[in-house]
């Protein structure tokens, strides 16, 4: 086994029982405690926050992804060239304005929890997903296209059974790059009452307690890597396939 995967396994191993059993790791965070304070932040557990901040990542993912492979399709086809400005556009809007900026202007309409999160985190995680379809979708082979055009294949069956699977590994690419982004972007949900792990960082920079910053941050940055590198792996996977499947 490479060192390399020894290493994300160990990693993995640390963040599972960090999350599920904070306090055997409470002296390491404790020099960190100022005034006394608490070592580790336990007003709502760890594992609750975790799950809740994946999931909040995982709806607005899945959104953004159908929405902009969507767009990207009908961008491509002959009918619906000329709806590429306006997809473009729109697949901009959430790197416009900051995700800051639309829970401000959520919040008066949806009121505070993990709605505006969501909104945000889905518009935010557009443009990536969509500019990476775009280009698997009109970066076909030639002989290809023209090879399920002469099997007499519809333009159906050429989308589902050769554009988009050929696409495939841009499209997790992607993927990929909006979900890395989106962990680290739902921490700003918890100032409009979203359960993130932003409420563990919050709650060290009102209580002045570097350990529950650290804490935050350390379990952020630990599955943004873990989700990014799971993600290389499934692409790699997808075109090795892709490679050695007849042509």
């Amino acid at each position: 086994m490479k060192v390399s995967n020894v290493v994300r396994l160990l990693l993995l191993a640390l963040l599972i029982v960090f999350i599920a059993a904070p306090q055997v790791f409470a002296p390491l965070f404790k020099p960190l405690a100022e005034n006394d304070g608490p070592a580790i932040y336990t007003q709502t557990s760890l594992l609750s926050l975790t799950l809740s901040h994946l999931t909040l990542v995982a709806l607005a993912t899945l959104a953004s992804t159908v929405l902009a492979v969507g767009l990207a399709i009908l961008a491509t086809r002959p009918f619906g060239a000329e709806f590429l400005p306006v997809s473009r556009a729109f697949a901009n809007i959430g790197q416009t304005f900051p995700p800051v900026a639309v829970l401000a202007l959520a919040v008066p309409i949806f009121g505070f929890g993990p709605t505006p999160t969501l909104i945000a985190l889905f518009l935010y995680g557009l443009l990536p997903i969509f500019e990476n379809a775009l280009t698997g979708l009109t970066e076909l082979p030639p002989n290809v296209s023209d090879a399920a055009k002469g099997a007499g294949m519809t333009e159906f069956q050429r989308l589902v059974q050769v554009e988009l699977p050929l696409a495939l590994p841009l499209i997790l690419t992607g993927i990929r790059v909006s979900v890395v982004i989106s962990i680290s972007t739902a921490t700003v949900g918890s100032t409009v009452a979203a359960s993130t792990l932003g409420e563990v960082i919050i709650a060290g920079l009102l209580s002045n307690n570097s350990a529950f910053i650290l804490q935050g941050g350390l379990v952020v940055a630990v599955l943004a890597l873990l989700i990014h590198d799971g993600f290389v792996a499934i692409e790699s996977a997808v075109l090795r396939r892709r490679l050695s499947s007849p042509q």
